[in-house]
């Protein structure tokens, strides 16, 4: 069944790279508009920590209900570097299949190598994927500059059958994409966007000021500056505690397009406690967890991730609930 997976992905993707030479080649080649609000979404495991499909699409159903622009598939609170490639595939297919054709999939293809990226990209194209959310690599981040993470991209944008959405999130790789790098990448007619989640407003700023000549658009990473890089320019959020505020976070969103900002402020306020604790404070874990109290199924993690504490839970549940939340 492997080798019939790869040879249909195989030659799929080889159409896909085809399609858009030609239609790149025709002057009819128009970046994507990624403005909007997508959850990057959990994975949901059994007890035996395989993946449990029909919890995924229970989840599905109801995401489909709310405003979203899109989901991101295989992001980090996706668990991606513990899934293995098939897996990771395979739930881009079965998210693609069961959402309305009107919301984006943008799909985690990062690797750490070029090569390896490429070949997810193509794989998650071929999946259905409409864009790719490709995070920077890591591993040897000493040799990680803006000349070998331009070659990287590049090379990965060229391959790509789907726009190309750059990924920077410094918590978990330890590297900060640099904004030289960035402007030099946003010109590639492949690229259409940055997912910025180092929460710096005064980068994120100036890399929409230097790329304002460029259709390239840039999202923020979390919903706990969502106001802040809107006021910006930033154009939407892929936002983790979307996953059990979604409606919120997209009422956010509404706000700051309204002009709305003292009514946003408050939202905004009652968000940033609980978005702190889903992320920075106790990560996919809590996420999951909060989750099973809105009505998701979020489920345990993969390990080496481990559970929440009782106390953690306390504490996680009191982030909720002293905002109005719970």
């Amino acid at each position: 069944m492997l080798a019939v997976f790869r040879s249909f992905s195989s030659a799929t993707c080889r159409r896909s790279v085809v399609a858009l030479k030609k239609r790149t080649m025709a002057g009819t080649a128009q970046k994507m508009d990624i403005r909007g609000i997508y959850p990057p979404i959990a994975t949901p495991f059994t007890e035996k920590e395989e993946v449990d499909y029909q919890k995924l699409n229970d989840n599905l159903q109801k995401y489909a209900k709310i405003p979203f622009r899109g989901l991101v598939v295989q992001g980090s609170n996706g668990e991606y570097p513990y899934l293995m490639a098939e897996e990771r595939v395979e739930v881009v297919r079965r998210v693609r299949e069961a959402l309305p054709q009107n919301m984006l999939v943008m799909a985690g293809s990062g690797c750490e190598s070029t090569m390896a990226t490429i070949q997810m990209s193509e794989q998650m194209a071929a999946a259905g994927a409409d864009a790719v959310l490709v995070v920077t690599p890591c591993f040897y981040r000493g040799r990680m500059d803006s000349k070998a993470l331009i070659h990287h991209y590049t090379k990965v944008a060229d391959s790509s059958p789907v726009p190309v959405v750059l990924y920077s999130v410094p918590a978990n790789t330890g590297l900060d994409l640099p904004v030289d790098a960035v402007v030099t990448l946003a010109q590639h007619p492949n690229i259409v966007g940055l997912k910025d989640s180092g929460g710096d407003i005064t980068r994120i700023a100036l890399i929409i000021h230097k790329t304002s000549s460029e259709d390239f658009q840039v999202l923020a990473g979390s919903a706990g500056f969502l106001l802040a890089a809107y006021s910006v320019g930033a154009v939407g959020g892929v936002c983790a505690l979307a996953n059990v505020l979604g409606r919120e976070v997209c009422q956010l969103e509404e706000l700051c397009l309204a002009g709305q900002w003292e009514q946003a402020k408050v939202l905004q306020y009652r968000l940033i406690e609980p978005n702190t604790a889903v992320t920075r404070k106790f990560g996919v874990p809590a996420l999951k967890q909060a989750m099973e109290w809105f009505g998701y199924h979020g489920g345990v993690c993969r390990a080496p991730l481990r559970p929440l504490s009782e106390a953690d839970a306390r504490l996680l549940r009191q982030d909720f609930s002293s905002n109005g939340w719970l």
